[in-house]
């Protein structure tokens, strides 16, 4: 099975893009690999022999990963893939994560495969994929299985798909058209092609054994450097689906004084 793993890279992530190269030239063997540069002007160096680089510049609101993600999807299936892989530029491929997610496609070539991530501390940095296995510590709020093994998600459970991993056959990725073009910047977007998935019911699959590892980065809670985007595209789901995206993040902005509720969406008040 002819595999493509597909990234999105901007040159706030240039350390950890770097390192995820290594990891993945570890485990990977013989794939195509696509990269996806999202910066205004991408700098020198980026490019490398055995990858396929391509150029997808900020929209007048943000950077457009899922543009990014959909281009580089396009890039990879053009070179012969018979698999898309996304991972994100924070995480480093487990061991088995691509022979997880060739199983799974073998066995569901019609489902949206999704695989356990852990997030790493700060003080771990792994180099190489053999220091991996020992950091596993899944994020306890989504499915983890036992290698091997795979399972369908609940209708519900497909809030929980995120884009930092996950695996299409180039049939099931155009049976669910991609990401939406409707998102710039931080938020939404995998939510929105989660619930493009369901409503086209194409079956969200959780995958044992895929595991990738979230290399560490400053974060804040709540995102506070991404409110204008939470707000602009929680406005662009609520106008798709009806529902406002994001929960969590808008009660605690509220409750901090900087939202308000104003008829069924959000406004910013400070």
């Amino acid at each position: 099975m002819k595999t493509a793993v597909i990234t999105v890279a901007s040159l706030a992530r240039r350390e950890h893009l770097d390192r995820q190269r290594r990891v993945l030239a570890e485990v990977a063997g013989d794939i195509v690999r696509v990269e996806a540069w999202l910066d205004e002007t991408p700098p020198d160096g980026i490019r490398d022999a055995d990858t396929l680089t391509l150029r997808v510049p900020p929209g007048p609101s943000g950077l457009r990963v899922g543009e990014g993600r959909n281009r580089a999807a396009e890039v990879a299936m053009k070179a012969g893939a018979d698999l898309l892989v996304f991972l994100d530029v924070d995480c480093l491929p487990g061991p088995d994560l691509l022979s997880a997610y060739r199983a799974a496609a073998a066995a569901h070539p019609d489902a949206l495969l999704a695989g356990a991530v852990t997030y790493l501390a700060s003080v771990q940095r792994p180099e190489r994929a053999d220091d991996l296995p020992l950091l596993t510590r899944p994020h306890r709020a989504r499915p983890a299985l036992p290698t091997g093994t795979t399972r369908p998600a609940t209708a519900a459970e497909y809030d929980l798909f995120w884009s930092l991993s996950f695996s299409v056959t180039p049939a099931t990725w155009h049976r669910i058209g991609g990401f939406h073009p409707g998102y710039e910047g931080y938020g939404a977007e995998d939510t929105d092609l989660a619930w493009t998935a369901r409503a086209r019911d194409v079956e969200l699959r959780w995958v044992g054994g895929a595991e990738a590892y979230h290399q560490w980065h400053p974060v804040s809670s709540p995102p506070w450097q991404h409110l204008d985007d939470i707000l602009r595209n929680g406005a662009a789901f609520h106008e798709r689906w009806g529902v406002w995206p994001m929960g969590g993040w808008l009660d605690a902005f509220a409750a901090a004084g900087a939202i308000e509720r104003r008829g069924a969406g959000w406004a910013r008040v400070r």
